[in-house]
């Protein structure tokens, strides 16, 4: 049986190729990703691999430390989440090299965050063993997949009567700006972050784009796009990473006052249109909700007519009384923040 070593520090050169040559590997998995997490303000990123003794990699873990608050908050602000999920190799190989890397994990993050959360992309099913007796819980969590390589007009096909209509109204009212530049991106910023602010929901500090601009921008790893009012004004934007052949929607935002323009669906379809076009073949919307829960960023988005599929979200609890505190002082975050 092979011998595992779990380090937390790789060169660039094998974990870009392990992540190139994995079927499953993606954006979330890459160096540059990792980059842009370790220069935002209250970030910090992680990387555990298990290597054989040849120092070749059987598992990889990629995690994001994320921090509200310092001080004595720290603790009931902060969580640890892999945004792609791991990546491990098929069969015995990747099932001892998962298990060693996740016992390690528990052992050196445990007292770091309140939960760890593994966001997969993929079907997890053949790892579920694997995942269950390192203690994690996985929970339902839909999504919605779009394929692009097809005919344009079999993608068009695909949304429904609203969302033609509101595409159409869209095509009238508003005009459609690559965001390229670096003042461009961060009013295009500025504009989601208001619109997080109005949904009382925290946002990423600008640091967050800034280093996305520089670590995956040149490398054609991010692409933006704003919707504009005939008057100048932005109505929306829409930011997107690209790796392999994929699109994974990013982050989004519209302004209320322009809703009767529809940036929100003008948008999605100049970016559908901009993947076909140029040789995507997926588009990942990002995530749409607990199944059982209602959420009407999901309604959105099947109006788009996407493929729905549930890879789930697995959560291992590192402190359980301490999290039920914090939920409690964010829904009241929340409810304060209605009343303003």
């Amino acid at each position: 049986m092979t011998e595992w070593r779990i380090v937390t520090d790789l060169p660039r050169q094998p974990w870009q190729a392990y992540v190139d040559q994995h079927p499953a590997g993606m954006v979330y998995h890459t160096p540059a990703m990792a980059a842009v997490y370790a220069a935002t303000r209250g970030y910090r990123q992680h990387i555990f691999a298990a290597v054989d003794e040849k120092s070749t990699i059987g598992a990889l873990l990629p995690v994001t430390e994320i921090t509200l608050a310092g001080g004595p908050l720290r603790l009931l602000t902060t969580r640890l989440v892999a945004y792609g999920g791991f990546l491990a190799d098929e069969g015995e190989r990747g099932q001892t090299a998962l298990a060693a890397l996740l016992a390690s994990y528990r052992r050196r993050m445990g007292r770091r965050a309140l939960f760890t959360e593994l966001r997969h992309q993929t079907d997890v099913s053949p790892w579920q063993d694997v995942l269950t007796q390192a203690g994690y819980d996985w929970e339902p969590h839909l999504n919605f997949l779009i394929p692009l390589a097809t005919a344009e007009e079999e993608i068009w096909r695909r949304l429904n009567r609203t969302a033609r209509k509101n595409v159409r109204r869209g095509e009238k009212l508003l005009q459609l700006q690559p965001l390229s530049r670096q003042e461009e991106l961060l009013a295009a910023y500025r504009l989601i972050e208001q619109v997080y602010r109005e949904a009382h929901v925290p946002v990423a500090d600008i640091s967050l784009f800034q280093a996305a601009l520089r670590h995956l921008m040149g490398s054609g790893m991010l692409r933006g796009w704003q919707a504009i009012l005939a008057d100048g004004t932005p109505a929306g934007a829409r930011l997107v990473l690209l790796y392999k052949g994929r699109i994974w929607d990013w982050y989004a935002g519209a302004l209320r006052s322009a809703r009767n323009a529809r940036p929100n669906d003008f948008l999605v379809w100049q970016v559908l249109r901009w993947g076909h076009d140029n040789g995507y073949t997926l588009f990942d919307f990002g995530g749409a909700g607990h199944p059982d829960r209602p959420y009407g960023v999901r309604n959105f988005k099947a109006k788009f007519g996407g493929d729905l599929v549930n890879y789930g979200r697995s959560r291992l609890l590192h402190h359980p009384q301490w999290l039920k505190i914090s939920e409690a002082a964010y829904r009241l975050w929340q409810q304060q923040k209605a009343k303003w």
